[in-house]
């Protein structure tokens, strides 16, 4: 095996940090194989299971594109490729026609049940190790850290679910 000529100097913090993006990446990647079977994209997905989680099934655009940290113009994209693909329809608002609305199809729902066993399977690959505590804690704590984050992004103290 050839010797690396690359030295790590990050601080203990940034080393911490860059291990959960590499972990975000990589389950982003594993996740993609099996939506792709569906025809879905990663994002394509967190909309349809935001919609499925929303009441009714449906929920305004902007919303969805502020718990998915996406920028307008690309959730109105990923929208209208789901909703040409029959996952989602999209409507107005009669009250305030500036309001786009986004709702789950039943092809949506079938196919968010459809990729639930393969998404479980692979989830517990990642985390059959750790104990509901210890997972747990993990997410106390990283949810923490999102929100600080989060807080200094906006100005303000955000809420993240």
């Amino acid at each position: 095996m050839e010797k690396s000529d690359y030295k790590n100097d990050a601080s203990p913090n940034e080393r911490l940090m860059l291990t959960i993006v590499r972990l975000s990446e990589q389950y982003k990647k594993d996740c993609s194989l099996i939506f792709s079977h569906y025809g879905l994209t990663f994002p394509q997905y967190n909309v349809l299971r935001i919609l499925d989680g929303s009441e009714n099934g449906q929920n305004t655009i902007s919303r969805v594109s502020k718990l998915m940290l996406v920028s307008g113009a690309n959730m109105t994209g990923i929208a209208k490729r789901l909703e040409r693909d029959g996952f989602l329809a999209r409507k107005s608002i009669p009250e305030d026609e500036r309001v786009t609305l986004l709702a789950i199809t039943p092809r949506g729902k079938q196919t968010l049940k459809s990729i639930e066993t393969e998404r479980d399977a692979l989830i517990d690959r990642y985390l059959s190790d750790y104990g509901e505590e210890t997972k747990h804690q993990l997410q106390t704590t990283l949810r923490a850290c999102l929100r600080k984050a989060s807080s200094r992004e906006t100005g303000e103290k955000a809420c993240m679910s």
